[in-house]
């Protein structure tokens, strides 16, 4: 697709991924709204990328239809929408909060699928939408069940939603990355986190994401 000037909205930008794609699809020409948890981080990020910051809860009712469709509002439409909201829990099956589990769920799942219902609302021919699953979404891991699960679940989605976008024009893209340096670990809803090897830098993964957006080329193994 013709980045120059298309429109796109990057829903958990205030993170260590997000924040990267947004900073790319801006460098490629694309005019970007910002949403995000942390509203320091929002407000920083739109004034360094002149992008629009988009507030709201997407746990709420109707929080990821309200977060869309600002976004679209404010950029007169919608070409590129990418979830990278999210978070994680660590710890065995045996000691997990319910409530812990409910709040995976629904960060991890249930929000990126309104998310994509709602992107159906705006998205015409040639539109994408990249949703950030990850790399437990076909490798699990022990202390990372619930996670693991949501992300997994996610995956399924993104591909029965592909088939169901197709005569739309619209393409769904499934991101798996792998583990990387955003400090997500350093902030999980529960638990915590085992010792990791160093992961990729962001800003490197952040870019083949969004040349796979563009459709530059062969996509990485980990978009589907």
């Amino acid at each position: 697709m013709e980045m120059q000037g298309s429109r796109a909205l990057v829903i958990g930008a205030t993170g260590g991924f997000g924040s990267e794609i947004a900073r790319s699809l801006s460098a490629r020409g694309a005019t970007v709204a910002v949403h995000g948890r942390n509203e320091d981080r929002r407000i920083t990020l739109a004034q360094e990328l002149n992008a629009t910051a988009v507030d709201g809860d997407l746990t709420a009712p109707g929080g990821p239809d309200a977060v869309v469709d600002e976004a679209a509002r404010a950029l007169g439409g919608l070409d590129i929408v990418v979830m990278s909201a999210g978070g994680v829990a660590f710890g065995p099956v045996a000691e997990l909060d319910e409530q812990v589990l409910r709040q995976v769920v629904e960060l991890d799942l249930i929000a990126p699928i309104l998310v994509a219902r709602a992107a159906t609302r705006h998205l015409g021919k040639s539109g994408v939408i990249a949703q950030v699953s990850a790399v437990v979404a076909t490798q699990p891991m022990a202390g990372l069940a619930a996670y693991s699960a949501a992300k997994a679940g996610l995956t399924a989605f993104d591909m029965a939603f592909r088939r169901e976008m197709r005569r739309a024009g619209v393409r769904v893209l499934d991101a798996r990355p792998p583990h990387m340096e955003t400090g997500l670990a350093t902030r999980p809803i529960a638990g915590t986190p085992p010792e990791l090897a160093r992961g990729r830098d962001p800003r490197e993964v952040a870019d083949e994401l969004v040349a796979a957006i563009a459709g530059d080329g062969d996509a990485p193994d980990w978009i589907s």
